[in-house]
């Protein structure tokens, strides 16, 4: 099977063409800034186009085009239901014409995080297994769900997606999304450096001197022994490990894959979430072992020939 695949995302687009397994070809569109993802339609299509020429191939060589969206989506009526301060106009936007008007294929959507596990398990970390969570740890923190090789949706689409939006402080930090204390909201790309800010003696500590506060320089500090910046990463590793057991008990996974910008520094993370795992985590026959994932940024564009094979039923009648 062949596939074209978008990953939207806040600050760039990963565009695809898969066959199979396999990325035949791979480009990047900037998208930090742009007011609304209708703006981005006509570059989107030009950068598909060119994929298409450089592979040597044209649309009516593959068999549809999935797009991943960080936000509520339901892929059994290829809508965006809600979004996060981000492309405020997406629910409104008709893609399924989009993507017929512009090369004439059917169109799957799902959440960003569902089909980046979809890739893992087709051709990354999660091969052969059936139940399998992951964590996506970026500006945002994702999650997705696979239960005996089929991914969780819900009734209504939110399920196994707002991993990120289990509460791990009850008195914590104002979340986007509404919630009090999200694991998004204490350790997470956009709020941890709101939490480095307010630590005790931030003044002194070498992260002040840092313009763009990201997880690079939190590691990279840290590693340097910043008093600050080894506290605020090891405050960032106990939420999302303590996010994990929560995943874990909710789920029941053979493995946690983790993802994201984060793991650049995943031989830390993983080891000290494995740990805080194996030592909190409730189970009668063992415990889920923490994987890096295999795939990087190509994840969500590898899981587009998965997606468009799965037979997904249509929604209930009420939802439609």
């Amino acid at each position: 099977m062949r596939a074209l695949a978008l990953d939207i995302g806040g600050t760039h687009i990963g565009c695809g063409l898969v066959e199979d397994n396999r990325l035949l070809a791979e480009t990047s569109v900037e998208s930090e800034g742009a007011s609304s993802l209708a703006s981005l339609l006509p570059v989107l299509t030009e950068a598909l186009r060119r994929l298409l020429r450089e592979a040597g191939t044209t649309a009516d060589q593959c068999d549809g085009l999935a797009i991943g969206y960080p936000g509520i989506v339901d892929a059994r009526d290829n809508k965006i239901h809600s979004t996060l301060k981000k492309y405020e106009d997406a629910p409104d936007i008709d893609l399924t014409a989009w993507v017929f008007e512009s090369f004439g294929l059917p169109l799957r959507i799902e959440n960003d995080a569902r089909l980046a596990l979809l890739g893992e398990q087709y051709a990354g970390a999660g091969r052969g297994i059936s139940d399998v969570v992951m964590m996506t740890l970026g500006t945002g923190i994702g999650s997705a769900t696979i239960l005996g090789g089929r991914i969780l949706r819900g009734v209504h689409a939110h399920a196994g997606c707002l991993g990120g939006h289990l509460t791990a402080k009850f008195d914590g930090r104002l979340c986007h999304c509404g919630n009090i204390g999200c694991a998004e909201a204490e350790a997470s790309g956009w709020s941890m450096p709101l939490t480095a800010r307010e630590w005790p003696d931030f003044q002194n500590s070498s992260l002040a001197n840092v313009d763009k506060l990201g997880f690079r320089e939190l590691f990279t500090h840290a590693e340097a022994g910043d008093a600050v910046a080894l506290a605020v990463r090891d405050r960032c590793i106990h939420v999302w490990s303590a996010n994990a057991v929560s995943l874990i008990h909710a789920y029941d996974p053979e493995i946690v894959i983790l993802g994201g910008g984060a793991m650049k520094s995943g031989a830390i993370i993983v080891p000290a979430m494995q740990d805080y795992i194996n030592r909190h985590t409730w189970s009668s026959w063992g415990k889920a072992q923490v994987r890096t994932a295999e795939l990087g940024n190509s994840a969500a564009l590898l899981g587009a020939v998965p997606l468009l094979l799965e037979e997904i039923p249509a929604a209930p009648a009420q939802l439609r």
